[in-house]
């Protein structure tokens, strides 16, 4: 890659690992793309911020400069509220209806104007410090506003349709309904029994029949999978989300994963 500040940076964190694009900024192709996967779950953002530091005083992809700065948190501390029932000042009320926050929590929220809704959320600000202090001013938002937004543009479907994006302990379900959102929720799992559950939890909460409603699998998930094996005993209509991005012809990875940074 030319050494050269016409590159834009796209990079995920959770506590599983994190990923990176590097996108040219004329083309809007994704020149280079990188995924750690951590062996053990990080237990808070200060651990994984240990993590990413170490990382980056090796990876010399992450000490170029950049035109622009992305950073997508990945967690579950996230709740949509209408942008008619929203106040600003209220951000902690809306997640203490799900989570705990704590005072000194930093709760911020993303505008998601395909669903004219608020997506209220705590970002890692560990991590955002110390990016900010390598790489100056840059935009946020949580993996679910991305998420969300990239399927409304794709869908369509007129019908009920179900997405699941799988990560390594979490797994995030969209239902469309002719580019409307019905549900979003993030899972956490450790068995492959929790992951089915909350499908056909959803399914019936909004009487999609298993026999016919189209189930779209991105991220971390493969036909040969034993969660994939288990699904679709009960689900029959189920699909990869392929992307059409044209990196993954030079990646040794199926074209379903990655959807937050590649999907297209």
């Amino acid at each position: 890659m030319k050494n050269t500040k016409d590159k834009n940076l796209s990079i995920q964190f959770h506590l599983d690992g994190f990923s990176f694009s590097i996108q040219d900024t004329l083309s809007k192709k994704d020149m280079y793309f990188c995924k750690y996967t951590f062996p053990e779950t990080q237990a808070t953002p200060e651990s994984l911020l240990l993590k990413i530091e170490d990382i980056f005083k090796k990876d010399t992809h992450l000490q170029q400069d950049f035109s622009s700065v992305i950073v997508i948190h990945q967690n579950n501390l996230v709740t949509l509220v209408p942008n008619e029932y929203f106040n600003k000042n209220q951000l902690a009320s809306y997640l203490n209806f799900n989570i705990k926050t704590l005072a000194t929590d930093f709760i911020t929220f993303d505008e998601i104007d395909s669903i004219e809704a608020k997506n209220v959320y705590v970002p890692y600000v560990n991590i955002n410090n110390y990016l900010f202090n390598n790489f100056g001013e840059f935009n946020y938002k949580h993996h679910s506003t991305v998420l969300i937004d990239k399927l409304i543009q794709q869908s369509k479907s007129e019908t009920k349709t179900m997405y699941v994006n799988v990560s390594k302990t979490t797994f995030d379900i969209v239902v469309l309904e002719n580019k409307k959102l019905l549900l979003y929720n993030s899972f956490t799992y450790t068995s492959e029994e929790d992951f089915l559950y909350y499908i056909l939890f959803v399914a019936e909460q909004l009487q999609l029949d298993t026999n016919e409603f189209p189930l779209y699998l991105m991220g971390r998930i493969s036909l040969n999978s034993t969660l994939y094996k288990l699904i679709y005993k009960y689900v029959k209509n189920i699909y990869f989300l392929e992307s059409k991005n044209p990196i993954f012809k030079e990646l040794n990875l199926e074209t379903h994963t990655n959807f937050i940074l590649l999907g297209e």
